[in-house]
């Protein structure tokens, strides 16, 4: 799949409509390499694969719109996918004109069209095998997935605008198990393989887990120092895309954001958080080809400097768009790092806890910006500055507005790219540039 293919497609569906008929078409495509481990190579191959999103608007009447969309998986091969995008239009213009209005749909524009390709340096098919399992050695339990390879996105419209996006990437996402089945996870992912940064990161994952032979402790519920790696840390801004940090969540009553906005609340100085797309791990345009700022200060210093704006809440609520996602979610999320040295972590954080990971978060008050969650992984107790063992798995319950607020001391000058594993019906694109956080004070309710 390339540009050309995708635009003579889309110019020949767009040449096909009807009188006060416009289209929207969306790409997902890729050819990814997947390695399965479970102590040893389990399944491997590569997938090829591709589907469009088919939306159809039709003006019934002057500023009156009806939407439908449709979803059709694309072969590669032209007159096939010509004949699926044909039927699908037909199917939409038959629905269409018995829908009700959409007062927030909008009609095609062409503000400029762009094109981004980004290629990587990743490793040869047949040698990833030898190349993971030599590093983790063979008396170490594996389990994980690598996916690597090209994922494209693409945009075009009847206003014959076109947006392409082509990144080559890969991620390892994995775990190391202790014969009592404790787990150490690790990610490692980019567009440029690093034998030593990978090895740097087996090495940690494995120091980890000969810490976590040790007898587990217990701790009682309480409120604890805590130093949260940056996989614990990206776990809990995760969250500002669950009804936080979107304008309609804010405008409806429930992010508890908008006490940043009614200046009820402030975060932390310490505490800056942006829409970063300038490393070109995802692509700027969203579903109607709007392009998003190349960078987007949401959080300044404590402050709610933006929300993230859609064109329907745009429209709905008359301020002004940023091209985000019709669902207002965070697409390429940074964390502006502290001045907190690793060398530093333990000594500064002295008693308290080491939490490698959180899974499971929810929002148990969501007006109020209460999380809550359950450590995960390789999670420790700290003594004066030395690890002593690790836990048992804990819940813990606690507010945005302590944890990003009050209780904020500091942030690792050094931050880490986490990439998107998820590859559930497609690879996902993006990640997130997040530092390790100390906080003087984390609630734990079991």
């Amino acid at each position: 799949m390339d540009r050309d293919y995708f635009e003579d497609l889309s110019k020949r569906a767009i040449g096909a409509l009807g009188p006060n008929e416009h289209l929207f078409l969306v790409l997902e495509a890729e050819c990814s390499q997947f390695v399965r481990f479970n102590q040893g190579v389990r399944q491997t191959g590569v997938i090829d694969d591709a589907s469009l999103e088919v939306t159809l608007v039709l003006e019934s009447s002057p500023g009156v719109l009806k939407r439908a969309s449709r979803e059709i998986s694309l072969s590669g091969i032209s007159y096939q996918d010509r004949e699926a995008i044909r039927e699908a239009v037909g199917v939409l213009r038959a629905e269409v004109p018995a829908l009700p209005q959409d007062p927030f749909a909008e009609l095609p524009k062409n503000p400029g069209s762009s094109m981004t390709t980004k290629t990587g340096n990743l490793l040869a098919t047949e040698s990833v095998p030898a190349k993971i399992l030599d590093a983790v050695g063979n008396s170490v339990d594996l389990a994980g997935i690598y996916a690597a390879g090209p994922v494209i996105r693409g945009m075009a419209n009847s206003a014959r605008l076109v947006h392409w996006f082509s990144s080559e990437f890969f991620s390892f996402d994995y775990s190391l198990y202790t014969p009592a089945q404790r787990a150490v996870k690790g990610v490692y992912g980019g567009s440029e393989w690093n034998d030593d940064e990978f090895r740097r990161s087996i090495s940690s994952a494995l120091q980890k887990l000969k810490l976590l032979e040790r007898q587990p402790r217990k701790i009682g519920r309480g409120s604890y120092r805590t130093f949260l790696e940056p996989a614990a840390v990206g776990a809990l801004i995760e969250m500002f895309s669950w009804g936080a940090i979107g304008e309609s969540s804010i405008r409806q009553g429930e992010s508890p954001l908008r006490r940043l906005r009614g200046g009820e609340k402030k975060l932390s100085p310490r505490f800056s958080l942006a829409e970063d797309f300038s490393g070109g791990q995802t692509p700027r345009f969203n579903q109607v080809g709007e392009l998003a700022p190349e960078k987007l200060i949401l959080i300044d210093k404590g402050e709610l400097a933006h929300s993230l704006v859609s064109s329907r809440s745009s429209k709905e609520y008359g301020v002004s768009g940023n091209a985000a996602e019709m669902d207002e979610v965070l697409r390429a999320p940074a964390v502006e790092h502290g001045t907190l040295e690793q060398s530093e972590v333990l000594g500064r954080l002295g008693t308290g806890l080491h939490i490698s990971n959180l899974h499971y978060l929810n929002w148990s008050d969501q007006n109020g910006g209460r999380i809550t969650g359950m450590t995960r992984y390789a999670c420790f107790w700290i003594e004066n500055g030395k690890i002593v063992a690790p836990i048992e798995n804990m819940r813990f319950d606690d507010s945005i507005f302590q944890l990003f607020g009050s209780n904020l001391e500091d942030l690792t000058r050094g931050c880490e790219f986490l990439p998107q594993t998820g590859t559930y019906d497609k690879r996902s694109v993006g990640g997130i540039w997040v530092p390790g956080m100390l906080v003087s004070g984390m609630q734990f309710t079991l």
